[in-house]
């Protein structure tokens, strides 16, 4: 790859033309336990219990998946009616669930739009509830486009997804770079070709990002 002078009077690799964002922890605070933490008080073992094994991550992951949540609650309550009334929360108090903007990564995605590459996102989301965090975060409206796992009935790190943004955007593999929360994906990323990041930080991201010559360090 070649080196370029950038708009800012450093090196950029010239390489590189296109970042591709994760959402749920790289840009937004998502979690479950910012609305359970309200529900099940001071006993934190029992909220705990309740997201393991009843609304647990690989549940959520099916409505990612495209599974609608009517599904999804009316599954979790036949296996645990004692706690019908906690799962039917999952879903009517999803917006609780969003903590608010990961505000030092937003600002570097703010910084990223004054550099001549592409800005995509691709997340595993709900497509039921993907309206509610779009309207909340006026920032999604930079990207370009937005790849939601829920919409397309597929969700990473399964390659097809990663290979499916590729093709919709005409996207060069080895001239982009994707930045991820959750190491599977990551690793799902390098094998369709990508390069790819595991987000610890905005401030590592910021290094990480630097290193490909697109950030200021």
């Amino acid at each position: 790859m070649t080196m370029t002078e950038g708009p800012h009077g450093r090196q950029r690799n010239a390489g590189i033309d296109t970042i591709i964002f994760d959402l749920g922890g790289v840009l937004i605070d998502w979690n479950p336990r910012h609305l359970y933490r309200k529900l099940f008080g001071a006993d934190h073992e029992a909220m705990e219990w309740f997201l393991a094994h009843v609304c647990s991550p690989e549940w959520n992951l099916q409505q990612d998946a495209g599974r609608p949540w009517r599904e999804a609650i009316a599954e979790a309550q036949a296996r645990h009616p004692e706690h019908a009334t906690l799962v039917s929360a999952y879903r009517e108090r999803w917006e609780e669930t969003l903590g608010g903007a990961i505000d030092e990564t937003v600002a570097l995605l703010a910084e990223l739009r004054d550099e001549p590459v592409r800005l995509l996102a691709l997340t595993n989301w709900s497509a039921e509830t993907f309206p509610i965090g779009h309207r909340r975060f006026p920032f999604l409206d930079w990207f370009e486009g937005i790849v939601v796992s829920g919409e397309e009935k597929l969700v990473k790190p399964d390659r097809a997804i990663y290979e499916l943004l590729l093709r919709r955007y005409e996207v060069v593999p080895e001239r982009a770079v994707f930045i991820d929360d959750s190491e599977a994906n990551v690793v799902g990323a390098r094998q369709a070709g990508l390069h790819a990041i595991r987000f610890r930080d905005p401030a590592t991201l910021r290094r990480e990002l630097a290193a490909f010559g697109l950030l200021a360090a």
